[in-house]
């Protein structure tokens, strides 16, 4: 069951990046803990609640309209790539196979996604332009 929760580097950076959800584990370290976090509270700075990675890509959605998409390569399905789309322009921000990445499992490719879209959200958050490639620059407005 613990692999259904995101790793504790990514929950730590979600809560820097204002991740406020009910969660039904926390990390005390890296130590998963089975426990109900409410994760609004005072927290030590090694500690932070642990999301299901349903849960996290949920908030992504829901919170900065970035919806990502796994896809197995239909010729070779030991290859998996991602691409992550901003719902607001009908057009994605980021798909692996433009860089020429896969992944060979789909959790692999799972944390791969929410790493990146950790990385997007620190750029919007930042009031940064993202740059799907350096021909197309879109730029994303801050959530308030």
């Amino acid at each position: 069951m613990n692999k259904e929760f995101i790793p504790y580097e990514q929950a730590l950076e979600m809560f820097e990046l204002g991740f406020r959800e009910t969660c039904m584990k926390w990390y005390d370290g890296i130590r998963l803990i089975d426990e109900y976090a409410n994760n609004t509270g005072h927290w030590d700075l090694n500690c932070a609640a642990a999301p299901l990675y349903q849960q996290a890509f949920r908030w992504f959605r829901e919170k900065y309209g970035l919806f990502r998409c796994i896809d197995l390569q239909v010729c070779n399905p030991s290859h998996w790539f991602i691409r992550i789309d901003k719902i607001e322009i009908n057009d994605y921000l980021y798909h692996s196979e433009d860089e020429n990445i896969q992944y060979s499992t789909y959790e692999e490719a799972e944390l791969a996604c929410l790493i990146k879209l950790n990385k997007i959200v620190l750029q919007i958050k930042g009031g940064e332009v993202f740059a799907k490639n350096s021909d197309i620059k879109i730029e994303i407005v801050k959530n308030k």
